[in-house]
């Protein structure tokens, strides 16, 4: 299977700090990646690189299985890549249907829109409308202010925004982390919603209870390069924690635990006959 977004090698050095160390990607067709990792892991440096903020200083990027330069965010978004940033980067002031179509507004038709650069505000409204049914985001009227909504509004008003732009690939940066539980939900729920319409999602997050809960695949970043890929109904939560930590490695689809007593500490237990983990050099 082609993947829709990869990267090979990737290296980003500021300075004496290596933040990607020969980093290497994949987002399959219809799935939602999640990107874990600790703080310094280098998570947000590949992101940026996967979306044109960063440029690296080697390695390379493919969309589609075509390599692609991205020499900013606007590069990305031209090619279909859609983030949503974890400020949102919503205006406020605006009301949704605005802000759906922000940066990317439709003129009325003629002398109006051609010379004197009027809206088409009804047919944002429309389309906005739409956008907003077909990921069932419910809010009372679409000429509120964002300013008046919660968070998890909020949220949802970003994501349709992404979804609706995006060609290949959404990708969400810890999209929860200001939330409550019952809004944390429905964000998981909108996650799920997009990826079913056929657009594969990245999820950045340090919630591991909601990176089991909506993830296809976990891409663990360690050290500024992939340590390992794993599906989560293969490996537990404290197997993905040690996967972090270096306290096992997963070689040919198994976790060999390299450091007994950091694995413990993650709470994973040694066992020889498990169909996962095994003792180095066991």
């Amino acid at each position: 299977m082609t993947a829709v977004l990869s990267a090979r090698g990737l290296v980003k050095r500021y300075g004496q700090v290596t933040a990607l160390d020969g980093a290497d990607f994949d987002l399959l067709p219809g799935e939602v990646l999640a990107v874990i990792g600790d703080n310094g892991a280098g998570k947000s440096s590949l992101i940026k690189a996967l979306t044109g903020a960063i440029q690296p200083d080697q390695g390379q990027i493919s969309l589609d299985g075509k390599v692609v330069h991205f020499r900013s965010p606007i590069d990305a978004r031209r090619n279909g890549i859609e983030t949503v940033y974890q400020d949102l980067a919503v205006a406020p002031a605006l009301d949704i249907a605005s802000n759906l179509f922000l940066g990317r507004e439709l003129r009325r038709s003629g002398v109006l829109g051609h010379v004197f650069r009027l809206l088409d505000k009804p047919r944002m409204r429309t389309e906005a409308a739409q956008h907003m049914d077909e990921l069932k985001i419910g809010l009372r009227s679409l000429t509120q202010r964002v300013e008046t909504l919660s968070g998890g509004q909020r949220q949802g008003v970003a994501v349709a925004r992404a979804a609706a732009w995006a060609r290949h690939v959404v990708i969400m940066d810890e999209p929860t982390a200001a939330l409550g539980v019952k809004e944390s939900g429905q964000v998981l729920d909108l996650i799920a919603r997009v990826r079913d319409r056929g657009l594969p999602v990245v999820l950045i997050s340090h919630n591991m209870p909601q990176v089991f809960e909506i993830a296809d695949r976990i891409h663990v970043q360690r050290l500024g390069r992939r340590a390992a890929v794993v599906d989560p109904a293969d490996y537990s939560m404290s197997d993905v924690v040690a996967i972090m930590t270096g306290a096992i490695r997963v070689e040919d689809e198994r976790a060999v635990v390299v450091d007994t007593e950091a694995a413990a500490a993650a709470g994973v237990t040694e066992d020889r006959d498990h169909p996962r983990t095994r003792e180095k050099n066991s």
